[in-house]
């Protein structure tokens, strides 16, 4: 049997530097950031939720941030879907998948 793909996670409340610990190792280990925060999400909802400034979202690929309008139906399950879909692809292409975040519920959902 062999060694299983690497995923590395940094999960914890808003706003103790997440991004730019994700942004540091990405940068170091060849990774991608996916995001797991359930408001990052939504298209247009930057105030108030600690979302990626345009410079950290263009210093590293990120994925999985304003993919979703307010007001449209999205869930974790959903959320969970995408991600894995995201993930397979960066191991594919021997990226280290960096999962940043702070919503709970939606990296449960994922791993």
């Amino acid at each position: 049997m062999g060694e299983l793909p690497k995923v590395l996670a940094i999960i914890g409340p808003t706003a103790v530097g997440k991004t730019a610990v994700g942004i540091r190792v990405a940068k170091e280990l060849n990774g991608e950031i996916v995001s797991a925060d359930a408001r990052q999400l939504y298209r247009g909802m930057n105030v108030g939720t600690a979302k990626p400034s345009i410079e950290e979202l263009q210093s590293v690929p990120y994925h999985l941030i304003d993919i979703v309008e307010p007001g449209e139906y999205f869930s974790a399950g959903i959320y969970a879907e995408m991600g894995h879909k995201v993930i397979l692809d960066l191991i594919s292409r021997g990226k280290l998948p960096i999962i940043v975040g702070g919503s709970g519920l939606y990296f449960r959902a994922l791993v």
